[in-house]
């Protein structure tokens, strides 16, 4: 078992910890490969947050179970949390200011608890709501990437599923993610991420 500690991680920008897993089909088939994922994290000392609707939350209990995960006292213990509570503003809406805030203070929780970092996921489609302006997502996903240069103890996969998103939010997962999650075993580096031919000073504007 990890012991933790309160090691940091090295620096190494955002490209293999920010990655976009865009999929089609029912969300329980991303179930598997996302479960071995967050086994491969919490054995590697990461805080684990899994971010759905209570269905895929029961799904992932039991994709991890079926890994050989004890889940209640991973849960008990505060190395993972599985969670289907709203991510959105009191109105309903995504705030993209507070989900950011949220991550940045669950990072300081994890290093303050001696772990290495926090590794996070969640469906897009749940966590936007009814929220409908797909120009606030792509704020989120570039200031998303700047908190993660700044905070290299934070990584995780965002997850875009193309039969409940416009093709317009699509384009948009695929102009602000480093890295394509395909497996637990492999990602691609995305051809298409913006952001990689943008200098210091646009990603400077970017992060504030």
């Amino acid at each position: 078992m990890y012991s933790k500690s309160n090691g940091k991680v090295p620096h190494t920008g955002s490209d293999s910890r920010h990655q976009c897993l865009i999929y089609e089909g029912s969300p329980s088939k991303q179930l598997p490969a996302l479960a071995a994922m967050i086994r491969q994290k919490l054995a590697e000392g990461h805080r684990c947050l899994y971010l759905n609707s209570r269905p895929m939350v029961a799904g992932m209990r039991s994709y991890l179970a079926a890994l050989g995960c004890d889940v209640e006292s991973e849960l008990a213990e505060g190395r993972l949390v599985l969670s289907s509570e709203p991510v959105t503003s009191a109105n309903g809406d995504f705030d993209v200011e507070m989900m950011l805030n949220q991550l940045s203070q669950a990072v300081d929780r994890a290093l303050k608890d001696g772990y290495r970092g926090l590794w996070a996921t969640g469906d897009m489609t749940w966590e936007f709501g009814n929220e409908k302006n797909f120009l606030k997502l792509m704020q989120y996903e570039y200031r998303l990437d700047a908190l993660m240069v700044k905070r290299p103890e934070l990584s995780g996969i965002c997850q875009y599923h193309q039969d409940t998103l416009p093709p317009e939010a699509i384009r948009q997962a695929r102009l602000t993610h480093p890295s394509l999650f395909i497996t637990e075993t492999l990602s691609r580096i995305n051809p298409d991420y913006i952001l990689r031919v943008l200098s210091d000073e646009p990603k400077a504007r970017i992060a504030a």
